[in-house]
């Protein structure tokens, strides 16, 4: 697995992030003023400074449930709110997103142009906010250097990667389903016609070659499908055209944004399954998250600045709905273990307890666990 896959992903599903927040908060018929102030403070977080630089350092993926607490971190960096069965569906839409995302790339090299055409995105919600713009274009500037001289097999370790991050999520988002993108089982489609990766050829034709690497026959095939060379490679940079559209606003034209229940609860059900899993490096991973997190600030609406509440529902019923299924807490399989029965096995017990034992320390008598949340309470 690739350690340098999680700036692509964090940015991406921010990208797709503020797609569907800009378009619930048309939809909802927020004043301008907040809406943009909302975008404005979002956008401010996932490019902060500190923020960026942790995102950058070589590092394993984050579990989905851990990824989610910087994305519910990160919408709530405004005076927007949402509930928890809208978050869960804000992240459902997400990833869903990317992941067709990931899956239709014509090469691994176009993830950066995928990524690219969220960043062109981001900077038309923030046109007016000059010191923003330029924290774009600095990350911008940073995805290049770090991404533009991988090679081609690089590339696809961290394609591979993401791949594995978003394996048996299968929601069916209505969108998707009516573009004919998404299956009805919630698979996507690959197409079979269209444009061939820039740098390849119409497939059709087989050459041989002999040991002095002459060529010395050509077969033709039916490749089954109608391929078309596109005409020319997408811009790498910092403004031009991207030539592919993965990655562009698909929200832009008003129609619903829905998921489906059945889909809802296979997310559930992943969930559970993630946290019902003993994870022994979660102390660990806790600790990187608060390290990332820790430049991320939750907003509090003051004196005169009202906050709301962000539906991602059609309808508040729906949502009330979805929050009566929402489970409290997910459940955890608690098992005893009776060794008093046997003194051999006690003593045998206490020697495997014995090796397990860490040193107290005084000056950390809160679990490292807890890093997170104690950072969060001090911004």
């Amino acid at each position: 697995m690739s350690l340098r896959t999680l700036p692509l992903l964090v940015l991406n599903l921010g990208g797709e992030m503020l797609y569907i927040v800009d378009q619930r908060l048309r939809a909802q018929s927020i004043p301008g003023d907040k809406a943009r102030q909302v975008m404005n403070d979002i956008i401010g977080g996932i490019f902060n400074k500190k923020f960026v630089d942790e995102l950058f350092k070589p590092q394993e993926l984050y579990s989905r449930k851990a990824l989610r607490s910087v994305f519910e971190r990160l919408v709530h960096a405004s005076i927007m709110r949402l509930n928890a069965p809208s978050m869960d569906k804000l992240y459902d839409l997400m990833t869903m997103a990317f992941k067709c995302q990931v899956l239709l790339c014509p090469r691994p090299k176009d993830l950066l142009l995928v990524t690219f055409n969220h960043l062109d995105a981001i900077k038309d919600f923030i046109y007016e906010s000059p010191k923003t713009l330029n924290q774009v274009d600095v990350t911008f500037r940073r995805l290049l250097d770090t991404y533009g001289s991988l090679s081609a097999g690089e590339l696809q370790l961290i394609r591979q990667t993401l791949l594995i991050f978003f394996q048996d999520i299968h929601i069916r988002v209505s969108i998707l389903l009516k573009d004919k993108v998404q299956n009805s089982n919630g698979h996507f489609v690959l197409p079979i016609s269209g444009p061939v990766p820039w740098g390849t050829e119409i497939p059709g034709l087989i050459r041989l070659f002999n040991s002095k690497g002459d060529e010395i026959r050509r077969t033709e095939f039916t490749s089954g499908g109608n391929y078309i060379l596109p005409h020319r490679e997408g811009s790498f940079e910092l403004r031009g055209d991207r030539i592919i559209k993965l990655g562009t606003n698909i929200y832009s034209i008003s129609r619903p944004v829905e998921t489906d229940t059945s889909g809802a609860a296979k997310s559930l059900a992943c969930h559970v399954k993630e946290n019902s899993t003993p994870n022994p490096l979660a102390k660990e991973e806790l600790n990187l998250l608060a390290r990332l997190m820790g430049g991320l600030e939750i907003k509090k609406p003051l004196g005169s600045e009202a906050g709301f509440r962000l539906n991602l529902f059609t309808t508040d019923e729906e949502e009330e709905h979805a929050a009566l299924t929402h489970p409290e807490e997910l459940p955890y399989q608690v098992i005893s273990i009776h060794a008093d029965q046997d003194e051999q096995r006690n003593e045998e017990l206490a020697r495997i307890m014995g090796e397990f034992e860490v040193p107290e320390q005084p000056t950390q008598t809160i679990s490292k666990g807890a890093d997170l949340l104690a950072m969060m309470d001090e911004l």
